[in-house]
């Protein structure tokens, strides 16, 4: 019986998420990978960082998923002045109740976009990470618990660098995934141009006609479902090989931490998941490797002074490494 809930929920998921992906795709083109991820991470309860060139959509395509995940969305736009009580919340007193009441920030919600977190100093950036992590805000020595789901997309421009103040490396590992974001191929660029030419690129007329598919308490559920997808011995010994690569690869100075390896558990998990499947193969831990790695190693700086990249190295990685 409990078999073939976990059968039920699994293909009413990679239903409601060919649904959603069709979705989207009459409003935001290409992305359809950075879509996945999205919904990877969502079901993983991790976090995702992105980099790379503006204008690429992001806010969009979070607002979108958000919507249609049936959760509430905030956005929060970086400045260098921005203090911790400017995305925690103050507590702050309230005349009528003779008491102090607390005035939430735009952190408590399921789904929260934090742009240009490389603008805000270190301080409030250990405040976005420590809530990340524990999921709570500590204000006053009180500790106020977020909602589930809380998923939070955090962004940095990696070609501006005046002004701002790059995550440290323990920083960027307590992300579960992450991406770089490149410019659309010709084609896709070509489409837009067409869209917005007929008029088709209008985000409020296409955000009333959305419906959610999913809603806080179905991905609660699809959580504990995603935990109940088999992982094989062999699998297990692949992902503990991929990351023992890492540690011993020429180009790498420090390699993945064993966050990466619950990060390839869960993501593979959901991965499965999303494809309708009970049991994680070997490509969904190949296209896991892709996002939970990059952002984790650091290169040697021969490596680095020779244009080699960690997607490069990672790519290496696994073509050298074989499921036993």
């Amino acid at each position: 019986m409990a078999q073939e809930r976990v059968s039920n929920d699994l293909k009413a998921l990679s239903e409601a998420y060919a649904q959603i992906s069709s979705q989207i795709e009459r409003f935001v083109v290409g992305n359809r990978p950075l879509i996945e991820m999205m919904y990877v991470g969502m079901l993983s309860g991790g976090h995702i960082l992105l980099e790379g060139v503006p204008g690429t959509a992001k806010t969009v395509l979070a607002k979108t998923v958000a919507l249609l995940s049936g959760c509430e969305f905030r956005r929060i736009q970086c400045a260098v002045d921005m203090q911790p009580a400017d995305i925690l919340g103050v507590r702050v007193y309230d005349p009528e109740k003779r008491d102090f009441i607390l005035k939430k920030g735009p952190i408590f919600a399921n789904f929260v976009l934090i742009d240009e977190i490389n603008r805000v100093s270190p301080r409030t950036q250990s405040a976005f990470i420590e809530a990340m992590s524990e999921r709570q805000a500590t204000i006053d020595g009180i500790r106020n618990r977020f909602s589930d789901p809380f998923f939070v997309i955090a962004t940095q421009n990696p070609y501006e660098f005046e002004g701002t103040f790059p995550l440290i490396e323990a920083q960027k590992d307590r992300f579960m995934f992450s991406a770089h974001l490149q410019y659309l191929s010709a084609d896709e660029e070509l489409e837009i141009i067409r869209r917005e030419s007929t008029g088709y690129l209008d985000w409020e007329a296409f955000s009333e006609e959305i419906r959610p598919v999913l809603a806080p308490y179905t991905i609660q559920q699809y959580v504990r479902t995603i935990q109940k997808i088999r992982v094989e011995g062999p699998i297990m010994h692949y992902i503990r090989d991929l990351i023992l690569e890492t540690r011993s690869h020429d180009h790498i100075w420090l390699g993945a931490s064993p966050r990466a390896s619950i990060a390839f558990v869960r993501g593979s998990r959901a991965l499965a998941a999303l494809n309708g499947r009970s049991y994680v193969i070997p490509d969904d831990v190949k296209n896991i490797a892709r996002y939970a790695l990059p952002h984790r190693l650091i290169l040697r700086r021969e490596a680095d002074i020779g244009g080699i990249t960690t997607a490069d190295v990672t790519e290496e990685i696994l073509a050298a490494v074989e499921v036993q």
